[in-house]
């Protein structure tokens, strides 16, 4: 694991990076152009392409599918797309663009994330068109939120398996959430 902070007493002194300092970490790119990428244990982010792949799904294990990009209008497959497979499947109408708010989401995707995979059998796969931006969007939330990572730690390990790019929005709304998680670790009540 590919973590900035290992002794939990430096996660004190840590403060949330300015939008800026964020973007200059996620252009510094590191991982693959996969169509799908393993980015933490049991953990699978990937695009359009491998969400339709039934036989790439099941070649990787996969229990548990959550769209990013579900509609109509985006990646449109849904729980009956995959009923021949032993999935279960949750949906996410979200939009790559700066103005969606995609934090309404980051808890139920987040806990629907960690449900699977505390089962130790559980394999999740993350997706939305292209797996840079609403996906990954979605898995950094999971890790902020479940596997107690900061935004740096999670946005580090995530880009060390797999080229991300969370549109500025998306990276506003992670940050609001990482000074949140931020300030209750240090103690100060949530705002």
């Amino acid at each position: 694991m590919n973590c900035a902070f290992k002794n939990p007493e430096s996660k004190k002194h840590y403060q949330t990076p300015a939008l800026s300092e964020l973007q200059r970490l996620i252009w510094s790119r590191g991982g693959s152009n996969n169509h799908v990428d393993q980015v933490w244990p049991r953990l699978y982010l990937g695009d359009a392409w491998a969400a339709r792949s039934k036989t790439v799904l099941q070649d990787l294990g996969i229990t548990h599918i959550l769209n990013a990009a579900d509609g109509p209008y985006n990646i449109n497959t849904g729980a009956r797309y995959y009923r021949d497979l032993p999935v279960e499947y949750y949906g996410v109408q979200a939009f790559d663009d700066s103005s969606f708010d995609i934090s309404i989401f980051f808890h139920d995707a987040a806990n629907f994330i960690h449900k699977a995979l505390k089962t130790g059998e559980g394999k999740v796969f993350v997706h939305c068109a292209m797996g840079l931006s609403r996906s990954a969007t979605l898995v950094l939330a999971y890790l902020m939120l479940h596997e107690n990572l900061t935004l740096v730690e999670a946005l580090r390990s995530v880009d060390s398996h797999r080229g991300i790019c969370p549109n500025t929005g998306f990276l506003i709304q992670l940050r609001a959430l990482d000074f949140s998680l931020n300030n209750e670790r240090k103690g100060f009540p949530a705002l």
